[in-house]
C-alpha cells in the first residue's frame, strides 16, 4: 500500500476534534500534527499525536502534505488561509458568502506563488448546497432553488444572545417554515420573503432578577439576526439547558423547481446532522484528500467545491468507483 497521505490540523475546537475523528475512520491517511494558537501542552488529543504551536508551520512544511483549516471565518480563516498556503496544502471551511469572492483572491495569490492548493469554503453550506445549486440550475435553466436551513442551532446567533444583558446561555434555532416548504416541494415556484421562509425559537437561562420581558424585547427587535423573523423565546432552566439543549444538530434543503417546457421537475438535497460541527469535519477531511491528489497532478493556486472532480474525494480505486458507485 502507498504511504499514508499525512494530515495536519489548525486550531483543535469543535471542527479540529471531528477532523481529528474523521482522519481516524479513513485507510489512506494519517493525523501527524495539531497547531493551535494556546500552550501546545495544554491540549490533550487522541492517539499522542504532536501540537505545535501556529509559529512552528513554517519550520514544519515538509511534515504535512495537507493541512485542514479548522478556525472561525470572521477572524481566524481570512488571515490564516493565505498565510498557512504558503507552507502547506490546505482546506477551510470560510462560511461568509458575501466575502467569499475577496477571500479566494487572497488565498490564490498565496497559493500560486507557493505552488500549493488552497480549498477554500468547504462544508455543507458553502460546500455540498453550493454543489446541487450549480448542478439543478446548469440542469434545469428555466426554474427556481430555494435554500432552507434547520432545524438547528445557529451559533452565532445563540451568541448573539448570549450578550444580551441578564442572559446566562441561550441556545437559537432555525426552524424552516413547512408551508413554504410545502409550497416549493410542489412546484408553485413562490415568491417568499425571508420572514415566510425561516422562524426563530430561543430558549434563554436567564440570570437571577434579570428582566425577562426586556430581555425577550431586546431579542425580537435585534436587527440583522431577529428583527426580520417570526421569532419565539422560551426561558428555561440551566439543567433544561444542559438537558435538551446541549448538542450541536443542524441540516437543511437545497429545492430547485424548473421546467423542460411543458414539464416540471423539482430536485431536491436533504441533510440532517446530529452534529453541524463533525459532519463539517467529515467534509473537509474528504476534500483534504482531493487538495493533496490536485496537487500531486501539479494544479495549484485557490479552488473551490465546483473546482474538484467527485473521484478526487473517495478513497476507493478508480475501478472500484465504477465497478460499485456508478
Amino acid at each position: 500500500m502507498s504511504e499514508k497521505i499525512r494530515v495536519g490540523i489548525a486550531g483543535y475546537g469543535n471542527l479540529g476534534k471531528g477532523v481529528e475523528k474523521a482522519v481516524a475512520q479513513t485507510s489512506d491517511m494519517e493525523l501527524k500534527g495539531i497547531f493551535t494558537r494556546r500552550d501546545p501542552k495544554s491540549l490533550n488529543p487522541a492517539g499522542n499525536v504532536p501540537v505545535y504551536s501556529m509559529d512552528q508551520a513554517e519550520a514544519l512544511k515538509d511534515e504535512f502534505d495537507v493541512v485542514i483549516l479548522c478556525g472561525g471565518s470572521a477572524t481566524d480563516l481570512p488571515v490564516q488561509t493565505p498565510e498557512l498556503v504558503q507552507f502547506f496544502n490546505v482546506v477551510d471551511s470560510f462560511d461568509t458568502h458575501a466575502n467569499i469572492p475577496v477571500h479566494f483572491e487572497n488565498v490564490d495569490h498565496a497559493a500560486t506563488g507557493s505552488g500549493h492548493i488552497g480549498l477554500i469554503s468547504i462544508g455543507w453550506d458553502p460546500g455540498l448546497f453550493s454543489l446541487n445549486r450549480i448542478l439543478s440550475q446548469s440542469i434545469l435553466p428555466n426554474g427556481k432553488t430555494y435554500t432552507f436551513w434547520g432545524k438547528g442551532v445557529s451559533q452565532g446567533h445563540s451568541d448573539a444572545v448570549r450578550r444580551i444583558q441578564g442572559v446566562a446561555d441561550a441556545r437559537q434555532y432555525t426552524i424552516p417554515v413547512e408551508e413554504a416548504l410545502e409550497k416549493v416541494r410542489s412546484g408553485q415556484n413562490p415568491e417568499l420573503t425571508t420572514r415566510e421562509k425561516h422562524t426563530r425559537e430561543c430558549f434563554v437561562v436567564a440570570e437571577e432578577g434579570a428582566d425577562l420581558a426586556a430581555i425577550e424585547k431586546e431579542i425580537v427587535e435585534m436587527p440583522n439576526y431577529f428583527s426580520d423573523y417570526d421569532t419565539t423565546v422560551h426561558f428555561i432552566t440551566a439543567e433544561e439547558m444542559a438537558k435538551n439543549h446541549s448538542g450541536l444538530p443542524h441540516g437543511g434543503f437545497v429545492i430547485h423547481s424548473g421546467s423542460t417546457g411543458d414539464n416540471n421537475h423539482v430536485i431536491e438535497f436533504a441533510l440532517n446532522l446530529d452534529s453541524n460541527p463533525e459532519f463539517t469535519s467529515s467534509v473537509l477531511t474528504a476534500y483534504a484528500r482531493a487538495a493533496y491528489r490536485m496537487n500531486k497532478m501539479g494544479m495549484n493556486g485557490a479552488k473551490t467545491i465546483f473546482d474538484v472532480a467527485p473521484a478526487w474525494i473517495c478513497e476507493k480505486s478508480p475501478a472500484d468507483q465504477r465497478k460499485e458507485l456508478l
